[in-house]
């Protein structure tokens, strides 16, 4: 198990080394960073005033190794528009993106494992390809059309809820039932899956014959078994999850991670695009090392792939 875990972390490691120097690079070679900080109508001496200002006269490696020493440090600069610290912007926003994402998680959960679950029990009957047809259009509906989609229902038509905004847990509502829809496909997948695996086995077939209710066959001997996969599959749902809250935040005008990441973009704001791709790919990465360790400490074959 130690030995499956330090090569998990060295693979962990060397991806979020290669997304540092993917992020830097992308935005450094798009073009000259001083122009674009200075405007179209700036001078010559005034590039050149912000290219000093910036250490951005210095080479290449340099200033990846500076941003990088920095970021480690969690110091990623300032930023151009807001003219605040970046790690300060991201402190702010934080917590909406993980609440965000948290109740999403919740959301997607409580629809696509009892739809699994059903759609196991129930398999090749209208149970079951109702079920698949709800994956399929999951998969299908991209989550801006879903979040816009239920603005004009709930907010516009009904007035049942708030529309932007994150004051309150209303505004919360909606964004996540959007943002939920995007796990809900794979996790009833894996649920169907699972539960087709252990309903096969011989103590399933052992517990039917002693006369157990069906119910408590399913819920206690079957369930328990099928749901192991399904807590590591939500661990990188969840990154996942924050990755995508990039459009439903903007989507929902909600001062999280992802519109601070949209504005960013908006405004050629460098620091803080590099700071938002750095950390969400910090938590994206270790919430999948933490799944890979999770599923070997439940299934020891996993120890040797």
């Amino acid at each position: 198990m130690l030995a499956f875990t330090l090569r998990r972390l060295v693979v962990a490691i060397s991806v979020a080394f290669t997304v540092s120097v993917i992020a830097f690079l992308l935005l450094h070679l798009s073009g000259d960073l001083a122009t674009t900080i200075a405007g179209p109508e700036a001078s010559a001496e005034q590039v050149e005033q912000i290219r000093q200002q910036f250490g951005l006269d210095r080479p290449l490696s340099t200033q990846y190794l500076d941003w990088l020493w920095g970021a480690l440090h969690l110091d990623f600069g300032t930023s151009f528009y807001f003219r605040n610290s970046v790690a300060s912007l991201l402190a702010e926003r934080m917590p909406v993106t993980l609440t965000l994402g948290a109740i999403s998680l919740v959301i997607s959960l409580v629809i696509a494992v009892p739809l699994g679950v059903l759609a196991a029990v129930y398999r090749g009957t209208i149970i079951d390809r109702l079920a698949l047809t709800f994956c399929v259009l999951g998969q299908a509906l991209p989550t801006f059309c879903l979040g816009l989609g239920l603005i004009i229902v709930f907010a516009v038509n009904l007035r049942w809820l708030p529309v932007s905004g994150n004051a309150s847990w209303q505004n919360y509502v909606l964004p996540s039932i959007a943002l939920g829809w995007y796990a809900v496909p794979a996790v009833m997948r894996l649920s169907r899956n699972g539960m087709l695996e252990v309903l096969s086995q011989d103590y399933i077939r052992t517990a039917r014959a002693k006369g157990l209710p069906p119910a408590k066959v399913i819920l206690k001997h079957a369930l328990r078994n099928a749901i192991i996969p399904v807590v590591a599959l939500a661990a990188v749902q969840f990154g996942f999850m924050l990755g995508g809250s990039i459009v439903v935040e903007a989507v929902f005008s909600m001062h999280g991670i992802g519109h601070l990441a949209w504005e960013a973009i908006a405004r050629n704001d460098f620091p803080v695009v590099q700071a938002v791709v750095l950390v969400l790919a910090a938590i994206y990465i270790t919430l999948t090392f933490l799944a890979d360790v999770l599923n070997a400490l439940l299934d020891p074959r996993m120890r040797v792939a």
